[in-house]
């Protein structure tokens, strides 16, 4: 349908008539003049802003040579902005670009140069609010793009056409997956190429260049290709506002032709973004809340499990709200470590199927009522799909919609509104902390080794528990990391992340580069196998380049641990590698960076003192000889199920 808004141009005709939006099911809230150079010098583009996204609108006659004044609508009426001329030819998309990434909150943009993005870089270096890290693959680029959008809520990396793209689009697959606004640009072929018969270096060798474009479109939320300068300020910022709409990834491409090109779109600052909050339905909500009051009142011993998407809902503070006034047990799902509170007074554990923190299973489980907040039910945090909690129990909480007991459904419910809402409503119940208080018996302390005894994986994690404070952030790579970390007791303050939904073995290198990036101030604990390490080790570089005080545990133990106790093979056991060397050899006597090799608990307690003290200021890498067989009980478990869910036998058609 038609959507009818005030032209608000000066010297624009007042009834000017607006054609259909070319998306026309979407409202718009906002309207802005920016000129546009076309065949016809009398016209000009109006973009329209709708709560998060610029789209085309028709176009209206106006008077030639006159300069502009753009402005917008309000609730309250007009507010014109500054007069700016548009003749200034100082104005380019690689700098538009670059300020958009400014205002977002983008301060480091992770690359690697190749011919079609150089232009394109020399923008983003230039811009003060800027820093260009260069990684040493693609494949890392995205990896530490995904690290610093989890801790600053959003990133950036900028590859080369296809031979990048087709590269980094594996760690971009991965931030799609955990619900991460990565904002992926790629350096395209010169417009002039696009529709003819010419075949370029860096392509299948075939004239048809869409074969990035199309492989982005699975694991992206929105693609916009730049080929002409008329539009790249629209697609632009259409796509980087919709990253942040969906907290999902994006994928720009940019001609090569095209950054240094001065436009008339370009030449003034950007308009800041109308990112106006998404609203619940007050009907729909206030229905919700009373439903779900009402099953959890009636309850003898609720509990409340925590879920990974807690974060995209940005509801982590509600579900805590929650929390403290119900009383109900406090559980988290393995992949939401980080984002429930390990210090509150009702927290019990991580809810885990088999392999869950010791009585928290029992507490979950044996509950007649569960409310998981943000959850993801899948073959990883399912254990095998061998969860024995039953959804007519449940109140299942996603971001935009709560369900009850596998039934009733209430639409336009924002996770976070509920939460609010709900903690408002429930009445006091502490039965089930109570139960748990009464069956709790303290885990076993792990026993001192003997002088000498090999360096054994829970005496390594005992000392990397002793580490956490809310001036650290741990990073747990796939593999038996993910159970060993799990056990640690994060401080109040200490930040934690793994990739449990996409589990790309290498993730954690490229993603501690990104982290650490973002947050200068707290020290980064990395806890990678050494089969991992070998897929993405290179980017140590640019952790010791960029001056990084991070400290990676390299635990090696010959071979990829979890596949092995999935399903073992001559393919799981790997190269060994003299990793301090090699680190030796990439710190090459540039920047900060220190090793050693530890075999037992008195050279680990000394690297550690080592690490934390003399050499705080360095890049810390710590090697940990440990028994091929070394792993924890948790993995054993996990890894039959899991292998017994892979073999089921195909259902009889």
């Amino acid at each position: 349908m038609a959507v009818q808004q005030k032209t608000l141009l000066s010297e624009m005709p007042s009834k000017a008539s607006l054609a259909s939006s070319t998306r026309p099911h979407l409202a718009y809230m906002l309207t802005v003049a920016v000129p546009r150079t076309t065949s016809k010098p009398e016209e000009l583009r109006v973009l329209r802003i709708r709560r998060w996204t610029l789209r085309p609108s028709a176009r209206a006659p106006r008077q030639a040579q006159a300069p502009r004044t753009a402005a917008c609508v309000t609730s309250s009426g007009l507010k014109p902005s500054r007069s700016i001329s548009f003749n200034d030819p100082k104005g380019t998309l690689g700098k538009h670009l670059a300020r958009r990434l400014v205002e977002v909150g983008v301060r480091d943009v992770f690359s690697v140069p190749g011919d079609f993005n150089l232009i394109l870089l020399d923008y983003l270096i230039a811009d003060p609010g800027l820093n260009v890290v260069g990684c040493c693959n693609e494949l890392n680029a995205g990896y530490a793009a995904d690290g610093y959008a989890r801790i600053n809520g959003v990133g950036c990396c900028v590859v080369t056409f296809t031979v990048g793209g087709l590269s980094v689009i594996n760690a971009i697959a991965g931030a799609y997956s955990e619900n991460l606004p990565v904002i992926c640009v790629v350096g395209g072929p010169n417009s002039n190429d696009f529709g003819t018969n010419r075949i370029l270096h860096h392509t299948i060798g075939i004239p048809d260049f869409s074969q990035e474009f199309r492989c982005f479109q699975q694991v992206t939320c929105a693609q916009a290709v730049v080929q002409h300068i008329d539009d790249a300020h629209e697609l632009i910022d259409y796509a980087i506002a919709t990253a942040l709409k969906e907290s999902k990834p994006v994928y720009i491409s940019i001609s090569c032709n095209l950054p240094a090109i001065p436009h008339a779109s370009f030449n003034r600052e950007p308009v800041p973004y109308a990112l106006h909050k998404r609203q619940s339905n007050p009907a729909s909500l206030e229905a919700a809340i009373e439903a779900t009051a009402e099953v959890l009142n009636a309850a003898v011993k609720p509990v409340l499990v925590g879920g990974p998407k807690l974060r995209v809902a940005k509801a982590g503070a509600a579900f805590e709200e929650l929390a403290n006034a119900s009383g109900y047990a406090l559980a988290s799902m393995p992949s939401a470590k980080g984002q429930v509170s390990e210090t509150h007074e009702h927290y019990i554990g991580t809810y885990w199927g088999a392999v869950s923190t010791p009585f928290c299973l029992e507490i979950v489980e044996s509950a007649d009522c569960y409310l998981f907040a943000g959850p993801i039910f899948n073959d990883y945090s399912s254990v095998g799909y061998s969860l024995l909690f039953k959804k007519e129990k449940a109140v299942i909480v996603q971001p935009d919609r709560v369900t009850i007991a596998n039934g009733v459904a209430f639409g336009c419910c924002l996770m976070k509104d509920f939460l609010e809402g709900l903690a408002k409503k429930v009445k006091r119940n502490t039965t089930a902390f109570d139960n748990f208080k009464r069956i709790y018996i303290p885990g076993g302390i792990v026993p001192k080794a003997i002088p000498g005894e090999p360096l054994r994986v829970n005496v390594l994690f005992k000392h990397i528990q002793d580490m956490l404070n809310e001036n650290t952030a741990v990073i747990a790579e796939t593999g038996d990391s993910w159970f060993n970390c799990q056990k640690l007791k994060l401080p109040q303050g200490c930040g934690y992340e793994f990739q449990m939904q996409y589990g790309s073995i290498g993730w954690s290198v490229g993603a501690t580069l990104g982290y650490a990036q973002a947050v200068p101030n707290k020290r980064v604990i990395a806890c990678i196998g050494d089969g991992s390490f070998q897929v993405t080790a290179q980017d140590v570089s640019t952790m010791i380049r960029q001056e990084q005080k991070s400290i990676i545990f390299l635990i090696n133990n010959g071979g990829y641990t979890i596949e092995v106790e999935i399903h073992d093979g001559p393919y799981n056991v790997i190269k060994n590698w003299n990793y301090t060397g090699l680190v030796d050899a990439i710190h090459n006597g540039e920047g900060k960076s220190w090793t050693c090799k530890v075999k037992t608990e008195e050279d680990l307690l000394e690297a550690i003192k080592q690490a934390t003290g003399d050499k705080k200021d360095c890049f810390c890498f710590i090697e940990c000889i440990c028994h091929k067989d070394d792993t924890s009980r948790e993995l054993l478990e996990w890894g039959s199920r899991v292998s017994a869910a892979n073999g089921r036998a195909p259902n009889p058609q």
